[in-house]
């Protein structure tokens, strides 16, 4: 149906999980629904599909309600979402934390796991 429309998009949310080897199964799917949105990226180019993959650390949603410690207000995150469709974006940084953890990744391993220092 896209490729009939001349493309759209498709929006995946990978999570900083996706660059991160905690979370077990989860962490392990978001890398996974990452290197798929890269792949699908490149095979839809051509008819005009937009394949955006939003990274985000917590976000007050629901789904976080019994967890601790900082998270985004989820319309900051949409707006960033939304700015990355609008700009033609493929990838989306859309909070502070998805921001440090991409910086870190090239980093020792102690930048993104304290606790091997």
């Amino acid at each position: 149906m896209l490729a009939r429309n001349e493309g759209g998009a498709i929006l995946d949310v990978h999570s900083v999980l996706s660059w991160l080897g905690r979370g077990g199964v989860y962490s392990a799917t978001k890398a996974a629904l990452w290197s798929v949105s890269n792949s699908l990226r490149l095979a839809l180019l051509a008819q005009g599909t937009q394949v955006l993959g939003a990274h985000l650390g917590y976000t007050d949603t629901p789904m976080t309600a019994n967890l601790t410690g900082p998270k985004a207000d989820p319309s900051s995150i949409v707006a960033a979402i939304y700015d990355g469709l609008e700009a033609g974006d493929h990838e989306v940084l859309a909070d502070e934390t998805s921001r440090q953890v991409k910086h870190a990744l090239s980093s020792p391993l102690s930048a993104l796991y304290p606790e091997l220092a």
